[in-house]
C-alpha cells in the first residue's frame, strides 16, 4: 500500500517520524516543556534497557535450568524404563492371582452380598443409636456446622421410622439437643460484632434447622448493620492515614463485610425457593435489602466525602485521586455483582464532590492571590508616593502659601508612573492570568484517562465540567471585577492612582484576558460556551470588565477633582476678599493646581498614549492661542469699552443684565458627572471640569473689594494660560473662566477690572 498507515507522532508506533515529532515539539512546547519531555524520554530509555537487561538474564537462567532438566531427563529415562519392566511382570502376577481368587469365590459370592447388606444396616442402626451422643460432642466442641451435617443425614430416616418406639427416644433426644443448639445459634447471631462471614454461616445453619426465613431475614439485617456501623466507627478515628490507606480500609472491612452480606442473603431468602414462606415474601425481602444497602452505603460515602472535603486542597490531589478511583471500581464491581440492588448513590457523586470542593479551595485561593496582588499594588503606590512626598518641596510666592492645603496624589505620583505605572499593570495582569491558567490545569486531573470513572460519560459529570468552568473561572472573574469596583466607591480610601492601575488592568482583561482564558478553559475541558444556553457568554465577561474599567476611570476623576477642589475652596474660603492687596502675583494655590494638572497628564501619557477609544484625540491649538489667551485677546479689541463696561455698572445693574443670562442660554451645556473615555484628554477634562465648577460655585458665595476681584480675574487668567493645553476644546475653559469672573464681578463691591497688559505681565512673570 502506498498510504503510510499509523501516527507518525507515536513513539511505541510503527509509522513514528523522529524529525516530524521533534519539528511539532518544538513548534507547540515551551522550553520547559521540551526539557521535561526529554527527561521522561531519557528515563522510558533507561527503564526499557533495565527491563531488555533483566529479560535477558531469566532467559539465561532458564536456558540453563532446561539444559539441567534435560539431562536429568536422560539420566532418569534409563532407570524409568527399568521399572517398566518390572511393573509388566507384577501386572502379569497380579491378574494370575486375582482370575485365582474370582475362581475361588464363585459359589459363595451371593452370600457375601446379603452379609455386606446387613453390615450396612448395622452401621446405621449404630451411627442412629449413637447420633445424641454425637451431636451432644459436636455441640460442646462448637462444631455447629458439623453436628447440622450429622442430624441431616439421619433426618429422613428418624421423620420416616420416629413413630417405632425403638426410634421414638433417639428422635426426642435429638429434638431436644437442636433446640439447644437453635438457641445458641440465634444468641450468637444475636450478638454485637459478629463478621458478616459468621453471621452468614450462622444464618445457613438455622436455615437448615428450620428457623422462618422472613424473621431470620430482618434479623440478619439487623445484626448485619450494627457490624457495619462498628466499621464506620472505627474508620473515623484513622485520621493519621492518607486517603489511599484509607480507602483500602474501608474496602477490606466495610465494603467486604457488605458485599458478604448482600451475597449471603441473596443465595439464602431470594434465589431458593421458600415454600413455607407467602408469595410475596421475595419483594418484601429485596426492598428490605434495598433501604439497607442504600443506607449504610449512605453513611459510608458522607464519611469518605467529609474526608475528601477535609483534605481536598490541603493534601496531593493525586493520591486523593487514586484512593477515589479504587472506592469508585469497588462500588462498581458491587453494581454489577447485584445487579438487583437500587443504590441511589455511587463513588462517582463522591468524585464530583470533590471536583466541587476542589474548585471552591481553588476559588479562595483566586481570591486570597487578587488580595494579596492588590495590597502589593497599592503598597507600592503608597511607598513611592511617600518617598516622593519627602524629596519634594513646597511652592511658595510672596502673595500665597500652600501651608494647610491638603495634600494631592498626583505630583506625587510622577516617580511611579516614570518608574513603573505600566510594571505594575503588567505584574496583575500577568500574575492573575497564569494563577487562574494554573489551577484550571491543576483540575484536569480529573479528565485522566487513567482513572475508572468518566465525567464526560455521565450527566452529573458533565454538569460538574460546566460548574468548573461557572463556578471558578466565571465567578472568579465576576468577584475580580466587584473587588476592583469596590476601590472606587465614595467611600474607599484608596489612592487615585491605584483606581488608574485597576482600569487599566481591567481594560486588559477585556482587550484580551477574558477571552484567554474562556478559549482555554473551553478547549481544555471540551466545551462549547458559544452554542451553549447555560453557558456564561464571553461577552458578557468582556462587558462587566469593561463597565469596572469605566467606573474606576469615572471614581479615578471624582477623586482627583475632588481632591483639587478641596484646595480651590479652602483657599477661596479662608482669604478675606474685602481686604486684599492689590494683586502682584498669582496665588499659590493656582500654581499648585497647575502643578498637580502636570503631574496627572504625566501620569496619563504613561498609559494612554493620546490615543482615544471610542473619540478623536485633543484637537491642536492655533498658533495664538500659544501665546495670548482669551482674555488678552478680547481686550485687545476693545479693552476700553470692555473695562468701562464693568466699571460703570452698579451690583443692581449688573444683576438685571442680560449679558451673562444670555451667554448662558445660547452657550452649550456641560456636563460635569458624564463618564469620561478611555484617554488621556477627556480623564483631565473631566477633571478640569470638576475643579473649575468649584470655584465658580466658591466665588458665588463670597463678597470682594476691587483688589479682590483684580486678584480672581489674575487667577483666571493664569488657569486659562496653562490648561487650554490640557482640553480639546478651549472654549470649555472659557466658558467656565467667563463664569467665575463674571461671578465675581457681580459679587464686587467696586467692580473694576485691571488693565489686561497688566494681568499678561503678572501672569507671564509667574
Amino acid at each position: 500500500m502506498g498510504e503510510k498507515s499509523g501516527n507518525p507522532y507515536d513513539m511505541d508506533g510503527p509509522a513514528f517520524d523522529a524529525d516530524r515529532y521533534l519539528q511539532k515539539l518544538l513548534k507547540e512546547c515551551s522550553l520547559k516543556q521540551i526539557m521535561d519531555t526529554e527527561a521522561g524520554i531519557v528515563r522510558q530509555t533507561q527503564t526499557l534497557h533495565s527491563d531488555m537487561q533483566t529479560l535477558v538474564y531469566e532467559n539465561y537462567n532458564k536456558f540453563i535450568s532446561a539444559t539441567d532438566t534435560i539431562r536429568k531427563m536422560k539420566t532418569e529415562m534409563n532407570l524409568l524404563e527399568t521399572e517398566m519392566n518390572l511393573l509388566m511382570v507384577n501386572m502379569e502376577s497380579i491378574t494370575d492371582f486375582s482370575e485365582r481368587i474370582t475362581d475361588t469365590l464363585q459359589g459363595t459370592r451371593s452370600q457375601l452380598t446379603r452379609l455386606s447388606g446387613k453390615h450396612q444396616l448395622l452401621k446405621k442402626l449404630q451411627f442412629l443409636s449413637s447420633l445424641p451422643s454425637k451431636l451432644k460432642t459436636l455441640i460442646e466442641e462448637e462444631n455447629y456446622q458439623q453436628a447440622v451435617q450429622e442430624y441431616s443425614h439421619a433426618q429422613k430416616v428418624l421423620q420416616q421410622y420416629g413413630q417405632q418406639p425403638s426410634f421414638q427416644g433417639i428422635q426426642d433426644d435429638c429434638v431436644k439437643i437442636l433446640d439447644e443448639l437453635k438457641g445458641r445459634l440465634k444468641s450468637d447471631f444475636r450478638q454485637t460484632g459478629k463478621p458478616a462471614q459468621s453471621l452468614t454461616e450462622i444464618g445457613e445453619l438455622l436455615l437448615q434447622l428450620g428457623e422462618q426465613p422472613s424473621t431470620l431475614a430482618k434479623e440478619m439485617l439487623e445484626c448485619a448493620s450494627k457490624r457495619l456501623h462498628e466499621q464506620i466507627v472505627m474508620l473515623q478515628d484513622q485520621t493519621d492515614r492518607d486517603m489511599i490507606e484509607f480507602i483500602d480500609l474501608g474496602i477490606e472491612g466495610f465494603l467486604k463485610d457488605l458485599t458478604l452480606v448482600i451475597s449471603s442473603y441473596n443465595d439464602m431468602f431470594l434465589t431458593r425457593h421458600l415454600e413455607q414462606e407467602a408469595d410475596n415474601f421475595e419483594q418484601i425481602a429485596r426492598l428490605d435489602l434495598n433501604e439497607f444497602v442504600n443506607r449504610n452505603v449512605d453513611e459510608y460515602l458522607a464519611l469518605v466525602q467529609d474526608r475528601a472535603e477535609l483534605e481536598i486542597g490541603h493534601g496531593d490531589s493525586q493520591i486523593i485521586l487514586r484512593g477515589l478511583d479504587r472506592l469508585h471500581r469497588r462500588m462498581t464491581a458491587m453494581k454489577t455483582l447485584s445487579r438487583s440492588l437500587e443504590m441511589t448513590r455511587s463513588g462517582l457523586d463522591i468524585i464530583v464532590n470533590a471536583a466541587q470542593q476542589l474548585c471552591l479551595a481553588h476559588m479562595k485561593s483566586l481570591k486570597d492571590h487578587l488580595t494579596d496582588s492588590l495590597s502589593s499594588v497599592r503598597l507600592a503606590l503608597v511607598s513611592s508616593a511617600a518617598s516622593q512626598a519627602t524629596t519634594s518641596n513646597p511652592v511658595a510666592s510672596p502673595s500665597g502659601s500652600t501651608a494647610g492645603l491638603p495634600v494631592v496624589g498626583g505630583a506625587q505620583t510622577v516617580t511611579t508612573a516614570n518608574g513603573g505605572l505600566r510594571e505594575l499593570i503588567s505584574n496583575l495582569y500577568v500574575s492573575t492570568i497564569e494563577k487562574v491558567k494554573g489551577l484550571m490545569q491543576d483540575l484536569l486531573i480529573f479528565l485522566q484517562p487513567e482513572w475508572s470513572f468518566n465525567l464526560k460519560g455521565d450527566p452529573k459529570g458533565v454538569q460538574c465540567i460546566e460548574g468548573i468552568r461557572e463556578n471558578l473561572l466565571v465567578a472568579f472573574l465576576h468577584h475580580f471585577c466587584a473587588t476592583v469596583t469596590s476601590y472606587g466607591s465614595v467611600s474607599s480610601a484608596a489612592p487615585p492612582t491605584l483606581l488608574l492601575v485597576l482600569s487599566k488592568v481591567c481594560l486588559e482583561m477585556e482587550r484580551a484576558g477574558v477571552h484567554t482564558l474562556t478559549s482555554l478553559v473551553d478547549e481544555l475541558y471540551n466545551l462549547d460556551s458559544e452554542r451553549s444556553a447555560t453557558l456564561v457568554h464571553e461577552s458578557e465577561l468582556c462587558t462587566e470588565m469593561r463597565d469596572s474599567a469605566q467606573q474606576l476611570l469615572d471614581s479615578y476623576v471624582r477623586q482627583q477633582g475632588l481632591n483639587l477642589s478641596q484646595m480651590l475652596r479652602k483657599s477661596v474660603e479662608t482669604r478675606d476678599w474685602l481686604n486684599c492687596l492689590e494683586p502682584r502675583s498669582v496665588r499659590a494655590v493656582m500654581k499648585r493646581v497647575v502643578e498637580e494638572m502636570s503631574a496627572i497628564d504625566l501620569v496619563l501619557g504613561q498609559l494612554y498614549d493620546g490615543s482615544v477609544h471610542g473619540a478623536g484625540a485633543r484637537t491642536a491649538a492655533s498658533s495664538d492661542s500659544s501665546r495670548k489667551t482669551h482674555f488678552s485677546i478680547a481686550a485687545s479689541k476693545q479693552s476700553q469699552q470692555y473695562r468701562s463696561t464693568w466699571s460703570t455698572y452698579t451690583p443692581s445693574q449688573l444683576d438685571s443684565s442680560f449679558v451673562s443670562n444670555i451667554q448662558r442660554l445660547f452657550s452649550e451645556k456641560i456636563e460635569l458627572f458624564a463618564p469620561v473615555e478611555f484617554s488621556k484628554v477627556s480623564i483631565i477634562t473631566g477633571i478640569i471640569k470638576l475643579c473649575l465648577k468649584t470655584l465658580l460655585e466658591c466665588v458665588r458665595l463670597r463678597t470682594f473689594s476691587r483688589y479682590g476681584l483684580q486678584q480672581i480675574q489674575v487667577d483666571a487668567h493664569y488657569l486659562q494660560m496653562n490648561l487650554w493645553r490640557f482640553v480639546n476644546d478651549e472654549n470649555l475653559i472659557h466658558v467656565l473662566l467667563d463664569e467665575i469672573l463674571g461671578s465675581a464681578v457681580l459679587r464686587c463691591l467696586e467692580p473694576i477690572l485691571m488693565e489686561p497688559n497688566a494681568v499678561e505681565i503678572i501672569c507671564e512673570r509667574n
